[in-house]
């Protein structure tokens, strides 16, 4: 198993899935952490960091094609978002929205501020040009310098839909007009069953060194993401490490409204449910690590009975140290698995070689700089 270490003649390939909020919070503080510890003569890093974005939140409104977790993203990493909102540009205003609600277009409980309708119209105006997906959002991206290689999770449309006790509707309608009130029987993507990942994200997930689940929604950010074939099996069979951070905190959210979604899926909104929802890569699901928070401690003894690693470390992320901070914690869970199963391997190896010849055994001897590994100090949609 790879994983990372500054000392390494070449930087890591850090792969992150995300969604929401809580997810782009998060990637600010990798692509930060990665800033500091692989530094290049820019001032970026060396580390190659690739963003897998949800697009289940993806939705038509009033002719326009909306994609608001990969906005969201790019506005956090451009460092022009409305950290005080959570979501959209900071600085905005809605002329537009109030002419569409004066019009009778649109969602007037979905306000679409002005300077986001112009990615959307530019996004729009893309996509009816014949551009897929993913060359749309690496020309959005492109305004910026984000420091990542943000990736959809799919070219195809999949947009999440809810089946309440008053009808279907799409993801949307319930979470931001009804607040996840309305009790939700399921989630489902139409049309997911036929998606391909998008160009690149099986290439990402099999070339990197660590695998990071953001603590983002389990249900509707990481959930579809999951869902597209190829994905879940492609973070399976990676040879990286992969560790997830666990989106509750002593039984409630970080932000938003994710223990609607897990109600709706059967599941607890407890860091260990979460994280057994997941499962451990040795026993066929799909992590290696789960960080729990301070509050959760208690819980870490049951992970681990899974087969679950199941460090300890402060999760909230109430500003760019905060973020920095648990970037770093997963980073160093990704060393400490590596370490672990290096090791193992290694003890294996010589067990094996101790039956061969001298002779043969020389061909099998083990460069330990090359797996040098190092331990750093370790100083949220949803």
């Amino acid at each position: 198993m790879t994983g990372v270490s500054a000392d390494t003649a070449r930087a890591p390939r850090i792969v992150v899935l995300a969604g929401g909020v809580g997810g782009s919070k998060f990637v600010v503080g990798v692509r930060e952490t990665a800033r500091r510890r692989w530094p290049d003569t820019a001032g970026g890093t060396r580390a190659e960091i690739t963003v897998v974005a949800n697009t289940g939140d993806d939705l038509w409104l009033s002719g326009l094609r909306l994609q608001p977790d990969v906005d969201s993203m790019i506005y956090a990493l451009a460092g022009v978002n409305d950290t005080e909102r959570g979501w959209g540009r900071a600085g905005e205003s809605e002329r537009v929205a109030a002419e569409l609600h004066a019009w009778g277009a649109g969602w007037p409980w979905f306000t679409l501020g002005d300077l986001d309708l112009g990615a959307h119209i530019a996004r729009t105006g893309w996509l009816r040009d014949g551009a897929t997906v993913t060359e749309v959002v690496d020309r959005l991206a492109s305004r910026w310098p984000l420091g990542v290689r943000l990736l959809p999770m799919t070219d195809a449309e999949v947009d999440t839909h809810v089946t309440t006790d008053q009808g279907r509707m799409h993801f949307q309608e319930w979470w931001t007009r009804h607040r996840a009130a309305l009790p939700a029987h399921g989630f489902d993507w139409p049309g997911i069953a036929h998606a391909e990942p998008a160009p690149g994200v099986r290439e990402a997930l099999a070339a990197a060194d660590v695998i990071l689940f953001a603590p983002s929604n389990p249900v509707v950010s990481l959930g579809p993401i999951l869902a597209v074939p190829g994905i879940a099996d492609a973070v399976r069979n990676a040879s990286a490490a992969v560790v997830g951070v666990s989106p509750i905190i002593a039984g409630a959210p970080v932000r938003g409204m994710a223990d609607a979604c897990l109600a709706a899926v059967g599941l607890a909104a407890t860091a260990d449910a979460v994280g057994r929802h997941y499962g451990a890569r040795a026993g066929g699901g799909l992590l290696d690590t789960w960080l729990l928070a301070e509050e959760d401690a208690s819980l870490a003894d049951g992970l681990e009975s899974t087969g679950l690693r199941a460090p300890v470390h402060p999760l909230w992320m109430r500003d760019l140290d905060g973020a920095v901070a648990l970037a770093a914690a997963a980073l160093d869970s990704a060393t400490l698995d590596s370490a672990a199963l290096d090791s193992a391997a290694l003890d294996s190896a010589a067990l094996d070689s101790a039956a061969l010849d001298s002779a043969t055994t020389a061909q099998f001897a083990v460069d330990s700089a090359s797996n040098g590994l190092a331990v750093h100090d370790l100083t949220q949609k949803s």
